[in-house]
């Protein structure tokens, strides 16, 4: 890498949870989060998992990098702990892959929870069959450059979402939700209750109930 090209490399967080903390997460819908964070946190459209059955949660190993350029994620996953999400802010550039089989091995090894790139990736075949949740913007052939520099561990905005170092990371077939750390603990119990009246709701349409009648709609004659 040329030296006169920019890499910061912050420490880790300091606010690592439990695996225990974070698996409780893994089983709550993006969309239940994002409701209960009133329709927000979430990540733009086009992030999507590159396969099926990609649901995960993780904390947020923060990446930004200069466009068509990996450099920094090779450096990033030195400094990756077990069930980390590294995310990376690659400028939402579509043309130049920054992410493919590669470094899947490698994030694998490191033992990477998920990888969400704000760009394109490649190899797409190898990395739905690696078993590494991985959500992009695009799949494209072009391989990426290498030595622009970037940031690790920073703030970054990621898919329109601002992202802290450590923070809580939910994704599934729907997309991604970010939890900041200073909300997640009182979201948890909200979630709860919210998929337990969603199961009530299931029960009662099961028995007849029309959802008119559940969600408290007025008569049509009031509607607009």
């Amino acid at each position: 890498m040329d030296k006169s090209m920019a890499l910061t490399i912050n420490p880790a967080p300091e606010n690592l949870l439990q695996q225990s903390d974070i698996a409780v997460w893994q089983d709550i819908p993006t969309a239940v989060i994002s409701d209960d964070l009133n329709r927000t946190q979430t990540m733009h459209a086009a992030i999507k998992p590159v396969g099926p059955g990609m649901d995960f949660a993780g904390q947020a190993l923060t990446v930004q990098t200069m466009v068509g350029d990996n450099a920094t994620l090779h450096y990033a996953l030195a400094q990756a702990w077990p069930g980390c999400v590294l995310t990376v802010d690659a400028r939402g550039h579509a043309e130049t892959a920054v992410w493919g089989g590669i470094l899947t091995a490698a994030a694998i090894a490191r033992g990477v929870r998920a990888v969400i790139i704000d760009g394109a990736v490649r190899d797409v075949a190898e990395l739905r069959e690696s078993g590494l949740a991985v959500y992009a913007r695009a799949a494209v052939p072009n391989g990426p450059h290498k030595g622009f520099g970037g940031t690790i561990n920073g703030d970054i905005q990621c898919a329109g979402t601002i992202i802290r170092p450590g923070d809580l990371i939910v994704g599934d077939a729907d997309g991604i939700v970010v939890i900041p750390d200073d909300k997640r603990g009182a979201l948890l119990p909200r979630c709860q209750a919210r998929i337990a009246k969603e199961e009530d709701f299931m029960a009662r349409i099961a028995n007849g109930e029309s959802t008119l009648d559940l969600m408290n709609f007025p008569p049509p004659e009031e509607i607009g």
